[in-house]
């Protein structure tokens, strides 16, 4: 017996000698050298060919909502006043608020004097009359009420001026950088008040991912105080335009007719937003030539990411780590093109403890044509630690104990 325990001790020393001295020359060794090995690549699957339009407006842009793409654009980033598509901004920060729990849909608010003292279209609410923060959204997304709009950036952040600040410092951060916020509503000629088409979608892209949104913008037609109170969608398309569902219109003289307007069809969302079109119906029509060439030319090709087995780990106390791909394939290509889409895997074969969960060592490339168009990490899906000596001591002591 003792000349067993002597010769574990012996074998194990020798072992452990080699584990520790061992390195893997003909792999790469560290997390690091697999960055720099791997090159992420563009998730851009296709070039885009800007059409030309017949487009009565001072500028445009259409964009496909997941990747951000621009497919078309016009004068987009010269600065224009945008009348109520300046709500735009406005509910994205009151759907925020809700999101982060700071407000909630039942909350009744109190309108002010300042709030009731709104013209334009409003509900005409009276100086300390109160309603749900969910009828205000009502109002503001179905009617453009200015007094809903007001009473509601009161509501959430103390004072219209206090809100405005944030409306600037929140366009600055999803990168919409040739705005400037005067009010909430949009309703007065300012020439201090602008943005651009580019920066309202980008704004409108923000709000779409709040798909509550949706609850209002789709409304046609309803009520307030009881059903005394009617309200119809300022956005006509609702009723001609098969996918659309949002977003919203503005109009005073500066401005000429605005529009940020949303549509959804097989998958794909669109964004067209327009700025200074002489009618109304321009505005309109504009925005159906635009979503027409956008749902003809293009598509959205998706896939859930592939299963990856699992690689072996060296010096680690598990002799394997289980893998795991971050996302999937979502890009913009034409039509027709999602059909020859391939996928190729660049993965060390192993890897060395420890290894953290999360930790990058991989990815997954899809191609299409012979050239890649979008990429997914590959990461490890548990942690490995580091084996020490008690833990080779035990696996030696097992083998030949058996």
């Amino acid at each position: 017996m003792k000349k067993r325990i002597t010769a574990v001790f012996l074998c194990f020393s020798l072992v452990f000698s080699l584990c520790i001295n061992f390195c893997c020359q003909d792999e790469l060794e560290t997390i690091d050298e697999m960055k720099n090995y791997l090159q992420k690549v563009d998730a851009k699957a296709t070039e885009i060919e800007m059409p030309t339009l017949n487009v009565n407006v001072k500028s445009a842009v259409l964009m496909e909502a997941s990747t951000g793409t621009i497919l078309y654009q016009t004068g987009q980033d010269v600065k224009y006043p945008p009348a109520s598509v300046t709500k735009v901004m406005t509910l994205l920060l009151v759907m925020e608020a809700l999101d982060k729990g700071s407000i909630s849909l039942s909350d009744e608010v109190t309108a002010s004097e300042h709030a009731s003292s709104m013209g334009g279209t409003q509900i005409y609410l009276e100086v300390g009359e109160t309603m749900t923060v969910d009828e205000l959204i009502k109002a503001v997304a179905v009617p453009s009420a200015n007094d809903a709009t007001v009473a509601l950036a009161e509501f959430v952040a103390g004072s219209e001026e206090a809100f405005v600040a944030l409306m600037n410092s929140r366009a600055k951060e999803i990168g919409a950088n040739n705005t400037n916020f005067n009010n909430c509503t949009g309703l007065f000629d300012d020439p201090d008040h602008v943005t651009t088409a580019h920066d309202i979608a980008i704004m409108t892209k923000e709000l779409l991912k709040h798909e509550k949104i949706f609850d209002y913008t789709t409304i046609w037609m309803d009520t307030l105080r009881g059903g005394t109170f009617g309200l119809a969608n300022t956005n006509k398309m609702l009723r001609t335009y098969s996918g659309m569902n949002g977003m919203k219109t503005g109009f005073t003289k500066l401005s000429g007719y605005c529009f940020s307007g949303t549509a959804e069809r097989d998958g794909m969302t669109l964004i067209a937003t327009i700025m200074g079109s002489p009618t109304s119906k321009d505005r309109f029509d504009a925005t159906a030539a635009m979503l027409d060439f956008g749902f003809a030319t293009y598509s959205v090709a998706t896939a859930s990411p592939e299963t990856q087995a699992p690689i072996p780990v060296l010096k680690g106390k598990k002799d394997s780590v289980n893998l795991e791909v971050v996302g999937g394939l979502s890009i913009l290509v034409k039509k027709g093109q999602q059909k020859g889409i391939t996928t190729e895997v660049a993965l060390s074969d192993k890897v060395t403890a420890p290894v953290q969960k999360g930790t990058e060592i991989g990815m997954l490339t899809y191609m299409m044509g012979g050239k890649a168009v979008a990429s997914c990490p590959i990461v490890t899906a548990e942690t490995v630690e580091h084996a020490g000596f008690g833990d080779y001591f035990g696996w030696l002591f097992d083998r030949i104990m058996l």
